[in-house]
């Protein structure tokens, strides 16, 4: 293993937590709180960055275990086909930078700290942040490890879409407000299809090595001929969601405004039906989503912040006609 001096070994450290991909976490938790402001017309500011950095902490620990349990099943071992940084994992155990015994403690420190932050908020807001933190640190553990390595069982996709989308919303929502909703449910649906994609769109350079190790995602399951075709549902379902609960009146008008995103939307799905089994000339495709998801995200809680200063103006001027 190659000696490092304490920057080198820091950068070594974020290059295995896969920072850029925190905003899975950072987005949910966002928008969950800015669904309880127009509940509560407030944010417990201390509370939203707990949320977060406990949300965070769990997805970091997620990362750090499934390198771990990668290389453990050979799968990073043998991939040829990876993106860095889009797939094959950071590759730190591969490059010697760290041991497995180092990322797997790492990936306990991180599960261990996040979990404290989980019962802190347990004992301060209620049981359910308990119920909801047990079910991420369970799927996120247990992704790749034995005995029930869920990515290997083709239900992967479908944890990752519920608990960077739904839970994460729902939680950070329950924070703020002592309390679950349905709206909190319907505005996280975008941003889980989404994550989901960008997992899905992930898994397509690591067909091979997957597959060689019997890991049996959903992409290596259908293959990529017919897995390419689900990832344009993955892709189109979040703007359909939108429109449809707007019209139905259970998401603010502003919610329009994450239709933005849905030209770039075109163009990843354009490339992925060209070149899923080319893992080079997809990686625009990869970056795209990753894109998507994040700018989606912020625009929908743009929306959110637009549809509480349209409410407290309305209440400040009582002539105001809320429109939104």
């Amino acid at each position: 293993m190659r000696t490092q001096g304490p920057f080198g070994k820091l950068k070594i450290w974020i290059r295995e937590l896969r920072v850029p991909f925190l905003t899975a976490s950072i987005v949910p938790v966002i928008l969950g709180t800015l669904v309880a402001l127009i509940k509560t017309g407030n944010i417990d500011f201390l509370y939203f960055i707990l949320t977060l950095v406990g949300v965070c902490l769990l997805h970091a620990g997620t990362n750090v275990a499934n390198d771990y349990f990668d290389y453990k099943g050979g799968t990073d071992n043998i991939n040829r086909e990876f993106i860095t940084p889009f797939s094959g994992g950071s590759r730190v155990i591969q490059q010697g930078l760290m041991s497995p015994r180092e990322v797997l403690v790492e990936a306990m420190i991180l599960f261990g700290l996040g979990a404290l932050v989980g019962l802190y908020l347990t004992f301060t807001r209620g049981i359910t942040v308990l119920y909801l933190g047990a079910i991420g640190m369970v799927s996120g553990f247990f992704y790749t490890a034995p005995p029930f390595k869920f990515a290997s069982k083709g239900i992967g996709e479908l944890l990752v879409g519920l608990n960077f989308g739904v839970l994460v919303v729902l939680g950070s929502y329950y924070v703020q407000t002592k309390s679950i909703a349905i709206e909190p449910l319907l505005a996280s649906l975008p941003v889980s299809f989404l994550i989901t994609a960008v997992l899905w769109i992930n898994e397509f350079p690591d067909y091979k090595a997957d597959r060689e190790t019997g890991k049996l995602t959903l992409v290596v399951r259908l293959g990529r001929g017919k897995a390419v075709n689900f990832y344009r549902i993955l892709m189109y379902l979040p703007y359909t969601v939108i429109l449809v609960f707007i019209l139905l009146g259970y998401l603010p008008l502003f919610f329009l405004i994450g239709l933005l995103t849905l030209p770039k939307a075109k163009t990843a799905v354009n490339i992925a039906k060209r070149f899923y089994e080319d893992p080079q000339n997809l990686a625009p495709a990869n970056g795209l989503t990753i894109a998507i998801h994040l700018q989606t995200g912020i625009l929908l809680s743009i929306a959110y912040v637009l549809a509480f200063v349209n409410k407290v103006l309305g209440e400040i001027i009582p002539n105001y006609m809320t429109l939104f």
